[in-house]
Parts: C-alpha cells; structure tokens; sequence
C-alpha cells in the first residue's frame, strides 16, 4: 500500500476520501484554488498545496499543476473523486507517465466508457441492452431536428462527454430540439470542453437505476446491488436509495450481471456505476457508465457495509477483492438527500453566500437509525459561484424504508443552515408525500407532484396546533427566563393567557408550568400537555405534544417565532388576547410591483442579451441566458411587451435580483 495520497478534487468528496486514506494510514496531501483557501478539506488534511485560480480551468482542471503538486510533496498516488479530472483519460495517462498511481480504473476505460457514443456500442457488444438512438455525432440544430423526427418525439438530447446533468435537453418538438441542441452543445463545451452531441429516445415513465461495480487487478468485478436516482430536477439527482423500492431480485441479478459483462469487456478496475433506464415492466436499457466513484455512493456503503473509497485505494495498490459476489450484503435501506445552495421557492435557482450557520444533526453509526452526513462545507464557509451548489450528502439507514424516509424527516427537521437559500424543506417535503413513501417513482417525480415549482407545504390540522403549543410554551420561557421569583409583565394571573397566530388560524391558551412540562387549556376545557427543554437562545426545539415529539427549527421573531418544520416554513404569533383580537384589522404592506422588469433570478454572468432597446417580446420568448454553476438558464418573456432599456451587457456578473431588462406596455 502507497504511504501518500494526494485527492485531486475539493469539497465533500475530498473530505470523504481524507477520512478514509487517514483511517488506514496514508498521508494526505489537499489541494485548493484561490476560492478554497480556507475550506474544510484544506484544514483536514496533512498537507495542502495551492494550485491556481477560482475558476475551475485555472486549478482543478489543470493536469500540470495537479502533477506539479504531485511532484512538489512526493505524492504516490492520487484519487481523482468525482467531477472535475475524474473521468479525463488524458489524467491517468499523464500520472503513469509521471510514475504515480491513479485511484481509479485505466485510462482506456475511461476514454471508452467516458464518450457516451463509443460506449453505447461497445455495450450492445457486450450483450447489454441499449436504448434506440443515434450514435453519430450531430453537426448542426437543423440536422437534430431531422434526428429526432426520425427517432421520434419524445428525445433526449446529450452531451457525449456529459455528466451531473449538464448538457441534457428532453425535446418534444422540433422547436425544443432546435433550441435544446444549441443549449445542450454550448454547456457541453463550457464544462467539460467538448461539444459533441448525441440523440436516444426518452423513455416515458422512466425509473433511473444504477450498478454499483467494484474491480480489482486481478480481473475479478462485483456487483454491490443497486441504488434508485428516479427523483432529478434538470437530470440532476437530488434523492438517492438503495435498494431499489421496484426491482425484484431476478431484474436486480440480470442488470448486475449485464454491468460486469460491460466492465470486463474493457479490462475495468477500481469502483465504477453502470446507468439503466428502467421502464414500468422492468425492462432495462444502458444509460451510460460513469468510471469513477459516484456522488451517492454513501447509500451502497451503508447496506454492504463496505467502504468504497478503501476498495479504490486497495485496488490501486494491486490488492484483490477481500469478498466474492455471493458474500456481498444487501441489509436494510439506505436514503440520501443531497443539500443544493439552491432557492426551491424561486424555481431551485442556485444561491451564494456565506453560511452564517451551519449545524447539521450528528452523525450517529453506532445504532439503528443510522445518521451519516458527508459534508465539506462549514460555519462561516463561503459558497461561490465557482463550483457545484452542493453542501452536504444527509445519508440515513434502518432495517426497512419507511423506518429510513421516517429517520431522514427528523434529520432534515434538525437541519440548522442559513445564510443561502437551500433545498432542505423541499427534500422534507418529498420525504412526507405518499407517492415517494409508496415507492411510485419516475424521473418525472419533481415535474409531475410540483408542477408549479415549490412553494411551500401546508401542514396538517395537527402538526399546526402542535406547533402552536410548541411557540406558545418558547414564548413563555422566554418571558420568564428573568424572573426566578417574581412575576413578569403581563403574567399576573395565576395561569397567563395567550393568543397564537399561524396564517388565518388562532389558538388560545391559559398556561400553567411546571419545569419542562407545561399545561395547555383551551377554551373548550381541553388540555395539552407540552414537555419542552427549549431555552432562549437555542436554535432547535425539541419537544414531545400530547406524545407526539417534533423537531422544529426555532427562530426569534417580532411577536412570534419563525418555525420550519417538515417542510413547512411559517411565522407563529404569540400575543395577548386582546391584541390578538386586534390583528384583522390591522393594515398589510402590499409588495411592490416588479412586472416591468426583467430580474437577474441567481447570482450568475450574462452569456447572451437576444433583445435591443425598441423590441416588442412576445410570451414565451427568449429575452436572455444567465449561466450560474456551469448551467445554462434561459430566461423568457411572461408577456407581450416593449423592451424601454437593456440594463446590461454580455459578460456582466450580476447579482440576485439586478435588472436585466425594462418593458413597457404596448
């Protein structure tokens, strides 16, 4: 085994790989760009190594300087994670030229797996089910649409060295595939710096399930199961499980054995995932494969109780296999939900800035429920314009899959993070609706159960006055943390009284306390009994209504408390009674009118303005494209108007909300 291990790569992923590589003894060695100097990955490991500029050409996608790094701290090895130089055979045949080891599978796998054409016929090759499509590079928009009507609507339109979504368009008309090819062609070449692009046929109903493979040296490939990526938003994952809720063990073995016969026939090692489209009667088709180690990976370690990042490293080092096929696990499940600095009620647009707090539930391995959190992000980190949205990987594992969705509610609940918008109350949102917690997933899932985008959820009767309760009780300790003996402003009676105000609903309550446990009367008689530890100052309320426990992010308010609660984000009021009675007629300040403007919706730089001063727009029209986080977004008309001024230019950064454009009525 290599004594040194350099991770060519930033953020999670590169601290998963430090926890791992320090476990069994290898140095460290980080590297980071000008953006980086003060990340979670920099500090944890033994030695870190400035590399270049905040852009990701300028450092992480730079193959001299990671070799010059490797050069400069004796490196050994180097462990590419995902992204970035992962799936780039020019990386691994640059480090064999240098005589260091690569953490990964050959370079000639790579190269035919990684172009999404190539690898498609080699895998009818092998025997592996293919979807219909054109394999042939495509030259122009009007050659696409010629494509896809001979394929036929619906297509999905492909980036060949695509990957994490980028450069993927699904068209259903010509005018989708005129446009989707010069979209999916202009990301193709911004991210990964090849626009060649491909068309297959878009299954309808389709279930993305993958092949967990691992390899060694020694020509022996397992299959680790497989793992269920049906809930995407843009083709990016975003809820991950494994097992699969839909497959039986006859399709799970049929596409396990498939994936193998696929790796063998290009001499493939180390930890690699084999991609199916799934259709409602389990047929299966190749996706593509991906030679590296995935994203959600965390969900097939927790039901193998493998590490996979150890198998990487043993592999590399010419190390067999330590398992055959018929001793690997499949206990229990596993869920993952990736948290984005993404705004989910302004369309999941990416978001920047600083985490002014960050305090994720704690990790708990040792017993059922199990709680992981794969994170490289912390308290007062920055998250920029420069890399992947992603903040953290909140992973959860029990003996069944209700038991593991009920274990990722309560660690979504405890999610403390502010500072950038973020999808956590969508994720807790997905996680309490029936059709996930059924299992009746598609790739359409996001589409089809919020076809309106995210706006919130409306919590049930219950969980409202629960809350309710919870607020009234927050708000007595804070009035009462003063006063040991005497009595506060406004608490003279024997049991005080107070109003709660949640949107249109009101509870009223006479309060009796009794160290943690407080009794609730309503006007009807009824009590509640609220047992609640929550002191000004905390951040997390935890407590148990009538035996119901809840975990509510709590926050201080004028009048009140802001309460996140599975994914519910709402103000709760808490008042005397007579001022309470006051609040109908009290006047609302209306939002002010933005119709007249085209605003900036993500921090992001203007690629392209398609209107001039003068230009009357109509609905539906292209007006400009923004790109934040290496995607694309295509910002069109609402309604038919004249363009009065363009505010900006191409090339201009710009920040949430600026005016791009103003509009006139005609």
């Amino acid at each position: 085994m290599f004594q040194s291990l350099l991770i060519a790569n930033r953020g999670e992923i590169a601290c998963r790989i430090i926890r791992t590589a320090r476990r069994m003894g290898i140095r460290t060695i980080a590297v980071y760009s000008d953006a980086d100097a003060h990340a979670l990955h920099v500090r944890m490991a033994d030695e870190a190594v400035h590399i270049g500029g905040s852009a990701a050409r300028d450092s992480y996608l730079s193959i001299e300087r990671i070799v010059a790094a490797c050069r400069a701290t004796g490196a050994e090895a180097v462990h590419p994670g995902y992204g970035f130089l992962s799936e780039n055979a020019a990386f691994p045949a640059a480090l064999e030229k240098a005589g260091i080891i690569f953490v990964g599978p050959p370079a000639g796998a790579i190269e035919a797996m990684g172009d999404k054409i190539t690898s498609k016929k080699l895998a009818a090759e092998a025997g592996v089910s293919t979807v219909p499509g054109h394999m042939g590079l495509i030259a122009d928009a009007d050659e696409a649409v010629t494509i896809a009507n001979l394929i036929g609507y619906p297509v999905m339109i492909k980036a060949s060295a695509g990957g994490g979504g980028k450069g993927m368009r699904i068209a259903w008309t010509d005018a989708e595939a005129r446009e989707g090819f010069e979209r999916s062609k202009s990301e193709a070449a911004s991210s990964f710096g090849d626009d060649r692009i491909f068309i297959e046929k878009f299954v309808t109903e389709p279930r993305h399930i993958e092949i967990q493979l691992i390899g060694d040296q020694h020509g022996n490939v397992l299959y680790l199961n497989e793992r269920e990526c049906s809930i995407q938003r843009r083709n990016q994952k975003v809820i991950e499980e494994a097992p699969s809720p839909f497959l039986d063990a006859r399709t799970r073995a049929a596409m396990g054995e498939q994936a193998v016969a696929l790796a063998r026939a290009v001499g493939y090692t180390s930890a690699g995932t084999v991609e199916f489209i799934v259709d409602k009667d389990r047929n299966f088709y190749f996706l593509e494969m991906n030679t590296r180690l995935q994203v959600e990976h965390p969900v097939t370690e927790l039901i193998t109780g493998l590490d996979l990042v150890e198998l990487m490293l043993r592999s590399a080092a010419g190390e067999k296999l330590p398992l055959a096929q018929a001793e690997v696990r499949l206990d229990g499940w596993a869920i993952e939900s990736r948290i984005y600095a993404e705004d989910p009620y302004r369309n999941f647009l990416p978001s920047t800035g600083r985490l002014t707090r960050y305090h994720p539930p704690a990790e708990n391995l040792a017993q059922a429920p199990f709680v992981r959190n794969d994170t490289g992000v912390q308290e007062g980190g920055e998250i920029s314009t420069f890399y992947d949205p992603m903040i953290a990987k909140l992973c959860t594992w029990a003996p069944t899959r209700l038991e593991a969705i009920d274990a990722m509610q309560v660690a979504l609940d405890e999610f403390e993070l502010e500072g950038v918008g973020n999808n956590v109350p969508f994720l807790a949102t997905v996680m309490g609706q029936a059709r996930f917690r059924e299992g009746r997933l598609t790739t359409g899932y996001i589409a089809e159960e919020f076809p309106n985008g995210f706006n919130g959820v409306e919590l049930d009767a219950e969980s409202q006055s629960h809350l309710a309760a919870l607020a009234c009780c927050s708000a007595y300790a804070l009035e009462t943390r003063a006063f040991s003996n005497g009595t506060p402003l406004g608490m003279h009676h024997s049991e005080p009284r107070r109003a709660v105000l949640i949107g249109k609903r009101r509870w009223d309550f006479a309060i009796h306390a009794d160290g943690i446990e407080y009794w609730l009367t309503a006007p009807d008689g009824s009590k509640h009994l609220v047992e609640s530890g929550w002191k000004p100052g905390m951040s997390l309320c935890i407590g148990r209504v009538d035996g119901e426990v809840r975990h509510v992010r709590l926050d201080r308010v004028t009048g009140g408390f802001r309460m996140r609660y599975r994914g519910a984000d709402l103000v709760a009021r808490v008042l005397l009674p007579h001022v309470a009675d006051l609040m109908p007629v009290m006047p609302v300040k209306l939002p002010p009118d933005l119709s007249k403007f085209l605003l900036c919706p993500m921090p992001g730089q203007v690629v392209r303005i398609d209107v001039k001063d003068g230009d009357i727009v109509e609905d539906g029209q292209t007006l400009a494209i923004v790109e934040a986080m290496k995607m694309e977004n295509v910002l069109k008309a609402e309604k038919r108007a004249r363009v009065s001024k363009v505010r900006v230019k191409p090339g201009a950064v710009l920040a949430v909300d600026e005016v791009i454009l103003e509009f006139e009525a005609i």
